[in-house]
């Protein structure tokens, strides 16, 4: 066996693995993620029309908004494009768990018993922020979208632009959602501390209201606020979270 593939242990008597080994497990993680994404996008494909025309049509219905094709095979391609995205979403676990698979050999004995927990917990977090978007973002944008400007002119949005802002909004939510677990992860690694968060509490704020404002773009404030509200909750969790991890490491 060659210098580079050789174990070699540490004082605890677990393995430390080489760069190369580094490597291969980076691969391996990112081919069985890869993998979860192709199942989750075939599943995907099977039921498109439910997904098209059940969930992500629904709220242009609600709003009153007229969606028009205007390109040639542009249906064809939204299909794939949309089977692509909701795979992902349905891998979501799957990623998670290979990402902190992939991290775990750096953690602590007793850290690591705890990554089933933490990818039930960061899908979690990405679902609640889904489900936010979509039942609240979602129909206040589109309403404004749809009423917004001259009774004259007729608003017709095409289809490809339509979910591109839902898709956007839907996807930015779910990982602003996930603003606990990246917490818990610097304080982890020892990047972030309760202290800090608290000191720049209010350069936050600032930050999250333009942050709301990108994820919820040409829409009224109170959507913004909508979006707004739940991020400083976030942040607030985020440092509790913090706070306990640091606690418990200490």
């Amino acid at each position: 066996m060659s210098e580079e593939k050789e174990l070699k242990e540490n004082g605890s008597g677990e393995v430390e693995m080489t760069f190369l080994d580094h490597l291969e497990e980076l691969r391996w993680r990112v081919i069985y993620s890869l993998i979860g994404i192709v199942i989750g996008t075939i599943i995907a494909w099977i039921f498109i029309d439910f997904f098209i025309e059940q969930i992500l049509l629904l709220p242009a219905k609600e709003s009153g908004l007229k969606l028009q094709n205007l390109k040639p095979f542009g249906q064809l391609f939204l299909y794939f494009q949309v089977a692509i995205i909701i795979g992902l979403i349905l891998s979501f676990p799957n990623v998670v768990y290979q990402i902190w698979k992939f991290i775990a050999p750096a953690l602590r004995q007793k850290e690591k018993k705890y990554i089933k927990w933490i990818v039930i917990f960061t899908t979690f977090c990405f679902l609640v922020g889904v489900v936010f978007a979509y039942f609240v973002m979602l129909p206040l944008t589109l309403k404004f979208a749809a009423q917004f400007g001259s009774p004259t002119i007729e608003n017709n949005f095409s289809i490809d632009e339509y979910f591109s802002i839902i898709l956007s909004i839907i996807l930015g939510a779910g990982l602003v959602f996930e603003l606990p677990m990246l917490s818990f992860f610097l304080s982890s690694i020892g990047i972030l501390t309760p202290k800090f968060m608290r000191k720049y509490r209010r350069h936050s704020i600032v930050a999250i209201m333009i942050l709301a404002a990108v994820l919820t773009p040409g829409t009224d404030p109170v959507s913004q606020l909508l979006l707004a509200i739940p991020l400083v909750i976030l942040y607030e969790i985020s440092i509790l979270v913090s706070k306990i991890f640091q606690r418990k490491s200490a």
